[in-house]
């Protein structure tokens, strides 16, 4: 399993486990949010809502939680920017953050001093843009989905590559397929647990146990942050690793 699966598979793990969920509705519930200002409510003609509709069905987000975060978002959309920050963590660990925020210098600040205390540093905007590379990723239950009846149309779709990971699947495809991915599973029938844009690293580093573990404990300090969506990195997650992580 590639290393972007791997960490995938350990939060999808961990939510199910932790405290964590409150913070998943609230990252949905600002994709949505954005998604309103951007299409309109309608989840037929806007495909972003449609896809954060199907994110929040997968993390079992009540269905009255939907509509009331689609209906605040159609009366009061907010001021929500997104913002990207890069750097590097122990071990010259390649950190990429996405946010979501109504305050520039709130979030700046924070991710700035949670890297700077967990012995990273922020580097300039595109500085690592070489290191990943974006990448459709869809998740998909192995009952949800007959994958002897739909490999082929999905390779047609534009699938690079379709991952066993337990008891999901994980397709991968190239940014400029990923909307054609996700009409084809839609004219499937197939139910998505998870569709989303990531930042895949082309190249992946390892380290010793302890320093791989600061640099996790960085990750999962900056995931904390509620303005943050997203966190990619390129540590090469290995078993012992991913053993330490689930304890």
């Amino acid at each position: 399993m590639s290393g972007h699966n791997k960490w995938s598979t350990i939060k999808r793990k961990k939510g199910a486990l932790d405290a964590k969920r409150s913070k998943e509705f609230s990252r949905i519930i600002k994709e949505i949010s954005v998604a309103v200002k951007e299409g309109g409510s309608d989840p037929d003609g806007n495909p972003r809502l449609r896809m954060a509709i199907n994110n929040a069905k997968g993390v079992n987000m009540p269905k009255d939680n939907i509509q009331r975060a689609i209906s605040k978002a159609e009366k009061d959309p907010g001021n929500l920017s997104e913002l990207t920050f890069e750097g590097y963590g122990p071990g010259g660990i390649a950190i990429f953050v996405e946010c979501l925020t109504d305050n520039n210098n709130r979030t700046i600040s924070s991710v700035r001093s949670t890297l700077t205390k967990r012995g990273g540093n922020l580097g300039t905007n595109g500085s690592l843009s070489f290191l990943f590379e974006r990448k459709g990723i869809f998740t998909i239950e192995k009952g949800k989905m007959n994958m002897d009846e739909v490999e082929l149309d999905l390779i047609d779709a534009g699938a690079q590559s379709i991952e066993d990971d337990g008891d999901f699947y994980v397709i991968t495809t190239d940014m400029e397929n990923f909307g054609k991915m996700n009409k084809k599973l839609e004219e499937l029938n197939v139910e998505v647990e998870n569709a989303s844009l990531q930042r895949v690293p082309n190249d992946t580093k390892t380290l010793d146990k302890e320093t791989a573990m600061k640099f996790l404990r960085l990750v999962e300090e900056v995931e904390d942050n509620d303005d943050v969506q997203n966190v990619y990195h390129n540590l090469e997650l290995t078993d012992e690793l991913m053993s330490e992580m689930e304890e």
